[in-house]
């Protein structure tokens, strides 16, 4: 399988042209490459393959083999991707994802994409889209019990859910690994839920760390610093563009509330091409699939 190793802000994927080939078992094929001893090592897969209703269609699996609906710095690298290795010579290109059809603006330079501009659509705060169960209409600043501590949390979905929980902790000390799969896992989001914990640093800069479910803690997480961004407006934190300081790099988000829809910014990195021989058959044992209960 020929692959390219991306990253933005240090989320890494490996990415396969799926235009001019087809990838069996994929769901598999995410958990062998992402495993950072015996694999390439990354976050997940994706794949960059033709679409009907856009110009290229993004289909994404994290590390522990599930689809997921969107990514935020995935998608910036499959602009550069599209662009870099001629696919396309268009610098505003649209990628259709289960999230939906999101615009992209490229900012080329040497023939090269340097970083990309996301639309990332509409935030949904309505319990029911996140999802979470939750009594009311939406969960801003509601209280919540972990691991027998209280939390006050926003669920928002920027296409897949997002907890955020605003801190004085200092981010940087919190045992993620410890608390980060009490959230994933928690009854409260029947699909699971990406976790954000931030420091509001000042109106216009956030500090933050994300646990994402099927993943893990990742250096960052674009559809999670947008979900950060939406919440810290919608509860009066910041102004409507912030700087995310994530621990792979920062990303600047718009809310604008007028139009209700969330802008993204940041870089986007290829760091390798190369091969990699697939088993032939993936024995039952040989992967482990993350099957929703």
């Amino acid at each position: 399988m020929k692959f390219t190793k991306m990253h933005g802000c240090g989320n890494d994927y490996v990415y396969v042209d799926c235009t001019k080939e087809e990838l069996k078992d994929p769901e598999k094929v995410a958990v062998f490459v992402s495993d950072r001893h015996f694999g390439i090592g990354s976050d997940g897969l994706i794949l960059i393959c033709k679409s009907q209703i856009a110009d290229f269609e993004m289909v994404m699996y994290n590390a522990d083999g599930s689809r997921g609906e969107m990514c935020g710095n995935g998608i910036r690298c499959v602009a550069k991707y599209v662009y870099d290795f001629g696919l396309t010579d268009k610098e505003e290109i649209t990628v259709e994802t289960l999230a939906g059809i999101k615009t992209l603006k490229l900012s080329v330079s040497g023939g090269k994409v340097e970083s990309v501009l996301v639309d990332m659509g509409s935030p949904l705060l309505s319990c029911p889209k996140v999802p979470v169960i939750f009594p009311g209409d939406t969960m801003v600043d509601q209280p919540m019990e972990v691991d027998g501590n209280i939390f006050k949390a926003t669920a928002v979905s920027m296409g897949n859910p997002h907890c955020v929980i605003f801190t004085d902790e200092d981010v940087r000390t919190i045992d993620l690994p410890q608390i980060g799969p009490l959230f994933e896992n928690h009854e409260t989001f029947p699909k699971r839920v990406n976790t954000e914990f931030a420091n509001i640093m000042d109106r216009e800069n956030i500090r933050m760390r994300v646990w994402e479910r099927g993943s893990g803690e990742t250096l960052a997480c674009g559809t999670g610093a947008c979900a950060t961004a939406v919440a810290a407006v919608i509860n009066g934190l910041t102004e409507e563009t912030v700087n995310l300081h994530l621990l792979g790099g920062d990303l600047r988000i718009t809310y604008d509330r007028d139009t209700d829809r969330v802008y993204m910014s940041g870089p986007a990195t290829t760091v390798y091409t190369g091969e990699i021989e697939l088993p032939e058959h993936f024995e039952k044992d040989d992967v482990k699939i993350y099957e929703p209960k």
